[in-house]
């Protein structure tokens, strides 16, 4: 070939090397120059374009890299064999479907949100400074399968003082979330093994066996917490409860129950129990109530808890303990494991633990939380007459029963158009059977206290309830 005949602007905001490169490959690609053809000398095709030599040997040189033509010493280039039709960027971006994004409100009673302002940065930040440091960069390298041995030995000091539970480092398992570890935890059963859920319950946890394939019986709760007599009539071998303050209804596992589950569990080798340890930090009305686990004689509890409500959702550590008989399994079937956290977060949190700023923390929020608690409560008996409160003993969120006309979806979207967020109970239940009154979930953590009277009353304007009347003196 004489010559290369391409359309360059050089006033264009393209580079000339870039347009002369996409012209020729776009050129060999289709064939309009053939395979094996020789390309005109730079000096000649920069004559002949008015540009210059540098330019040339650019656009000749990425064409070279890219396998489109092919070098030989003191005689030129010539055009490669294309096996295929390789990918040609376009200029312009193909549309893509947009993401859905999560509505915000200017009143939100998610009961997943905490209190951000009252987070120790200061005493977090040093610890993460001591860390990132030349003194630990051995923590740059792959740590313990299961966690830090000192993160572990801190979660089980902690669980020995606060919850009851006797368990040694060993039994823990260190993972980012409760959506990563209970997949782990389903893996421990054979896949004929049958499990039993709240119901209502956490929709996350039930979507998680479902796409594992697990046979799952919903099991009625009540102001007592989960009907043993009803799993007693079931097939299943495992449950997955939260006793401390069942999700979403926040109802407290009786004594009775607790005792009933652990009769159930003791009847089967293969019967356990996972005790998610929900909001267990935070109780308003009596003493704490000991961990399921902490009662457990016969090893068939598995104890899960996360950080998520004590520091942050954001930190995504959680962790489990495994009774011995499972710890063997557990050590077989993921012999491969590496844990999914960060070595420096471990050990920020391990350090934060061991010299007692958890332990300040969660007593600083439990103040700060049963404030924000009792102003709630305080401010709804104005509303008892068609507001009917559950689930307060203890966490984060109430359960609202609402005595109105008007279905759940619609009270709903109602406190949606007022640009409010409200939770209805029956998108948490695995039936999504809404009850016979509208029932909400009303979380309260993450509204600054002096904002929770001023967002009740908007809620109830919305809703059209209006407070008592107070008699005559």
């Amino acid at each position: 070939m004489d010559m290369l005949l391409f359309q360059l602007e050089k006033d264009g905001e393209k580079p000339l090397y870039d347009q002369l490169y996409s012209g020729i490959k776009e050129a060999i690609i289709t064939k309009k120059i053939a395979v094996g053809e020789k390309l005109p000398s730079k000096r000649k095709l920069a004559d002949f374009l008015n540009i210059s030599q540098t330019t040339i040997e650019i656009a000749y040189a990425q064409l070279l890299a890219e396998g489109y033509i092919m070098s030989k010493a003191r005689v030129g280039y010539f055009v490669e064999e294309i096996d295929e039709l390789p990918y040609i960027q376009q200029d312009t971006v193909a549309s893509l479907s947009e993401l859905p994004k999560k509505k915000t409100y200017k009143i939100d009673f998610n009961p997943a949100s905490i209190d951000i302002h009252a987070f120790p940065f200061q005493t977090w930040r040093k610890y993460a400074k001591e860390l990132f440091d030349d003194a630990s960069k051995e923590l740059l390298l792959t740590g313990e399968p299961q966690g830090e041995l000192s993160l572990r030995t801190e979660i089980a000091n902690y669980l020995y003082q606060s919850r009851g539970v006797v368990c040694s480092p060993e039994q823990i398992v260190v993972g980012s979330g409760t959506e990563q570890l209970l997949p782990m935890i389903l893996r421990l059963f054979n896949d004929d093994t049958y499990f039993a859920l709240e119901n209502p319950g956490y929709p996350a946890v039930h979507r998680m066996f479902s796409q594992h394939k697990r046979k799952v019986y919903p099991i009625t709760v009540d102001e007592e917490g989960i009907f043993i007599h009803e799993l007693e009539k079931t097939s299943a071998d495992v449950v997955y409860i939260t006793p401390s303050h069942q999700f979403p209804t926040g109802a407290v596992l009786s004594a009775t129950r607790r005792a009933q589950a652990l009769n159930w569990a003791a009847q089967s080798t293969s019967r356990y129990i996972i005790e998610d340890d929900y909001d267990s930090e935070f109780r308003y009305t009596g003493k704490p109530i000991p961990a399921l686990h902490a009662l457990d004689r016969n090893d068939k509890v598995i104890y899960m808890s996360t950080f998520t409500k004590s520091l942050m959702p954001s930190l995504r550590v959680a962790y489990f303990v495994l009774p011995p008989k499972l710890l063997a399994t557990y050590n077989d079937v993921f012999n491969y494991y590496s844990s999914t956290v960060p070595r420096f977060d471990q050990h920020i949190v391990a350090n934060f633990m061991r010299d007692g700023h958890f332990a300040k923390h969660l007593n600083r929020m439990r103040k700060i939380y049963r404030k924000k608690h009792d102003k709630l409560t305080s401010i709804l008996e104005n509303y008892s007459k068609q507001i009917k409160i559950t689930g307060e003993q203890a966490g984060m969120h109430i359960l609202l029963e609402v005595q109105h006309e008007l279905s759940e979806k619609h009270l709903q979207q109602l406190a949606s158009n007022a640009d409010i967020g409200i939770y209805p109970l029956s998108d948490y239940r695995l039936d999504h059977a809404a009850a016979s009154q509208p029932q909400f979930l009303l979380g309260f953590g993450g509204i600054p206290v002096h904002e929770i009277e001023h967002s009740i009353e908007k809620l109830m304007d919305c809703w059209d309830i209006k407070k008592h009347q107070s008699p005559p003196r």
